[in-house]
């Protein structure tokens, strides 16, 4: 990539008050606005934090302050990828019960998580947040719902890895209090009391959210799932997200299983036991959502309630495949998520591009499931309208916060598909050549800019072989 810049680094304002810019052109440029409006060889000019213009041929001449300029011949910029479910921790136990359906894989995995502690949680923030943000995630989220007694600031580890990664991020404070002599599936000594995990989350948002425009943390009220907490703490729990005016998450209709666990114990299915504890609304997203019929489809549509599509994870825990298709010709918003990585151990959201289009596929609809520009959509706009920020990011657009990929497509992966779109959904993953978020780089020539990879490894390693050792010992 040719470049000439007056310094390293992104656009910001400067002490005397004069905003400094960033030209990126000779790329090809899908916005993912409204209008899905496309530039064969286009421009972003990013001014501060945020885009300032963005079309067709050369950057407009006379631009001053400009210090950095981008030539992106060969090269797509898209908004930055925003995934909407994951879990950090797992990323020190992936490659574990893997021909596993989800209860038995939870059953498996929960007596090791429940041991977890604040250093293993940091290290597996860093891999998780290191993933993602090298392939191109500027928006992040963590569900993160299991704190053993005893093992430290959690939600301050992993927020704090976000800050460090430099990545917008919102914390899906979790919680658990329906353990094994209740009923549920974790053990006893991995859950909270009911009145300990509405205050942690309480003080969580006090702690961390920051409700303004391109704020970097936000928080979430984000209670497990049916199987995990009783009906009090969701009821709780929902009614706590709008005294605090925050969104709420949370795991709906992932299995069969699941379908069946609700109809017998609360006498009805998952979409109708939730709307009965104050958990649909458009302040509400959901994680997979595979089991879904026209009623339930139909619910969400009605009330705004969003969607997490996990594919790949689905598909490693054999749960199904989610109406994607129908959820979005129904007005379901719908974002991509990678899941945790102890069941999707690649752990970067592209490959959730390309699943979501080909796993799609194999249902009713086949071969007009989805296309390219429905799945970079999904990627993109349909996360951040998922968490709430779609007035923010998801689309290149003059005022949106500048947060932006560069995609190279001129190397051997890609240079003999003709489509830009199409070489990124379809084809192997694109090497980052820039990444901005909030007009700052976190990735360059695909690689971090503000944390080392290598240490970051090591450090994730280390706490993986920490963990087996003490679950081992325990066991």
């Amino acid at each position: 990539m040719a470049e000439q810049a007056a310094r390293a680094g992104g656009a910001e304002h400067t002490g005397d008050g004069v905003t400094e810019r960033v030209v990126i052109e000779n790329c090809a440029v899908a916005t993912v606005d409204a209008r899905d409006t496309e530039y064969a060889s286009g421009h972003v000019v990013v001014a501060g934090d945020r885009i300032e213009s963005i079309g067709a041929g050369k950057a407009p001449e006379g631009l001053t302050n400009v210090v950095r300029r981008v030539d992106g011949t060969g090269h797509l910029v898209t908004p930055g990828l925003v995934n909407t479910h994951h879990h950090f921790y797992q990323w020190i136990t992936r490659g574990m019960a893997t021909d596993h359906i989800l209860f038995d894989w939870l059953v498996a995995l929960y007596p090791t998580w429940a041991r977890i502690d604040e250093p293993m949680v940091a290290a597996a923030a860093r891999g998780s947040l290191a993933m993602m943000a090298r392939g191109g995630v500027t928006t992040a989220m963590d569900h993160h719902y299991v704190f053993p007694r005893g093992a430290g600031d959690l939600s301050g580890a992993i927020i704090r890895a976000a800050s460090e990664m430099g990545v917008r991020f919102t914390l899906a404070r979790g919680s658990m209090d329906r353990g094994t002599s209740d009923g549920g599936l974790p053990p006893d000594f991995a859950v909270e009391s009911l009145e300990g995990a509405l205050s942690a989350t309480e003080e969580t948002i006090d702690t961390y959210h920051d409700a303004s425009f391109g704020s970097m943390t936000q928080v979430a009220v984000a209670p497990c799932s049916p199987f995990s907490v009783s009906t009090d703490l969701l009821r709780q729990g929902a009614e706590l997200a709008r005294r605090k005016g925050v969104r709420l998450h949370t795991h709906g209709s992932e299995t069969a299983e699941e379908e069946q666990f609700c109809k017998e114990l609360f006498g009805m299915g998952p979409t109708d036991y939730f709307e009965s504890t104050g958990w649909l609304g458009d302040d509400v997203w959901m994680a997979h959502c595979v089991h879904m019929n026209d009623s339930d489809i139909a619910a969400f549509a009605r009330t705004g309630t969003g969607v997490a599509h996990c594919p790949s994870s689905n598909a490693r825990l054999a749960a199904g495949i989610a109406r994607v298709p129908d959820m979005l010709a129904a007005g379901v918003p719908v974002g991509l998520g990678v899941d945790g990585t102890a069941s999707n151990e690649s752990g970067e959201l592209h490959t959730e591009l390309r699943n979501a289009l080909l796993v799609n596929r194999l249902g009713p609809h086949k071969e007009k499931a989805l296309n390219a520009r429905q799945a970079l959509r999904l990627g993109t706009y349909g996360g951040a309208q998922v968490l709430g920020r779609q007035e923010e990011t998801g689309s290149l657009e003059p005022g949106k916060l500048a947060d932006l990929v560069l995609w190279k497509l001129d190397g051997i992966g890609h240079s003999t598909i003709a489509d830009p779109v199409t070489a990124l959904v379809f084809g192997a993953a694109a090497p980052v050549t820039l990444s901005l978020v909030g007009g700052l780089p976190v990735v360059e020539d695909g690689r971090l800019t503000r944390a080392d990879e290598d240490d970051i490894a090591r450090g994730a390693r280390d706490e993986a072989r920490r963990l087996a050792r003490i679950a081992e010992d325990a066991g």
